[in-house]
């Protein structure tokens, strides 16, 4: 069976890059407690709050027909309007002035939408002075998040094989 026409077996991260390796570096040191976690996998983080979020981000990364990505992205704008809806109106963050729980579960997808969704299916930015804009420009400046961040070839590189479908 030839193998020439089949995209050759990848190795991806697995160590954190950017600002997010220096709070790996800075968090390292030997304890008897001992907290595990992946630079790119999402595993069940943020359950409570992405649900629903988390299998329209894969259906719209993963969908190969143009028509239904658009369709798949609908819906995943659709969810996060349900979020925004619930929000403090003032904002920037989901109960007012202050990062809280909700931001924590929610930022992984949100920086998600800017460094995986808009590279591979071209997500739009968010409209310039609305609520959603407000939120995901809050949580991209916080310090917490961007310490725990990685570097955008990192989601980009991680991601490409649910993107183009392959292993």
């Amino acid at each position: 069976m030839s193998t020439q026409n089949q995209p050759s077996q990848k190795t991806y991260h697995t160590k954190a890059t950017g600002l997010a390796a220096l709070t790996v570096s800075n968090h390292s040191s030997e304890n008897e407690l001992k907290l595990y976690g992946s630079c790119f996998c999402l595993g069940g983080q943020g359950h409570s709050v992405s649900v629903y979020r988390v299998p329209n981000f894969y259906r719209v990364l993963q969908e190969q027909d143009e028509q239904k990505q658009i369709s798949n992205a609908q819906e995943l704008k659709d969810a996060f309007a349900t979020l925004v809806n619930a929000a403090d109106s003032q904002g920037p963050f989901f109960l007012g002035a202050n990062i809280s729980f909700v931001d924590v579960q929610v930022a992984p997808w949100i920086i998600r939408l800017s460094r995986v969704l808009k590279p591979y299916r071209a997500w739009p930015d968010p409209d310039a002075g609305s609520r959603w804009g407000a939120w995901v420009n809050a949580i991209e400046a916080n310090e917490h998040v961007k310490a725990t961040t990685s570097d955008d070839e990192l989601y980009i590189d991680s991601y490409e094989r649910y993107a183009r479908r392959f292993p």
